[in-house]
């Protein structure tokens, strides 16, 4: 099933492959300044319908943290990051032994999806204030 996304304006306009079954709220400065409620999918699961310069990159810790909002009206959209998925199991020395950035994962804010039930999901609360 095909779930359409957009900014508010809709100069920047998405579509994903994947149907999300949790959200993750995330207390870390960015996340929470962000108001995002986040989903992930691959890179093949994601395709951005709108020019890329109809967005703006924001990434305020490394260059390979990219998160990308519409300078138009403000809306945060989606972020393509290297996959951290390891590190959730808390065992970090083995995460980072194994962390590879050219592995990546779109983050979806799914407050941007159109005609999506996001309060039907449930949250998983990530302490990205502490781990990270």
């Amino acid at each position: 099933m095909t779930i359409k996304g957009s900014c508010h304006c809709g100069a920047t306009k998405f579509e994903i492959d994947v149907t999300p079954q949790t959200a993750t709220r995330c207390n870390c400065t960015f996340c929470t300044k962000r108001g995002a409620l986040w989903a992930y999918c691959e890179p093949d699961q994601f395709r951005l319908l709108t020019p890329m310069r109809n967005g703006q990159q924001y990434s305020p810790t490394t260059p390979e943290n990219r998160h990308y909002f519409c300078p138009t009206c403000g809306c945060t959209t989606f972020s393509d990051n290297p996959d951290y998925s390891d590190f959730a199991s808390g065992d970090w020395e083995a995460a980072e032994a194994n962390f590879d950035p050219t592995r990546r994962r779109i983050s979806i804010n799914l407050w941007v999806l159109d005609d999506f039930d996001v309060e039907a999901l449930p949250i998983e609360h990530l302490d990205g204030r502490n781990q990270w």
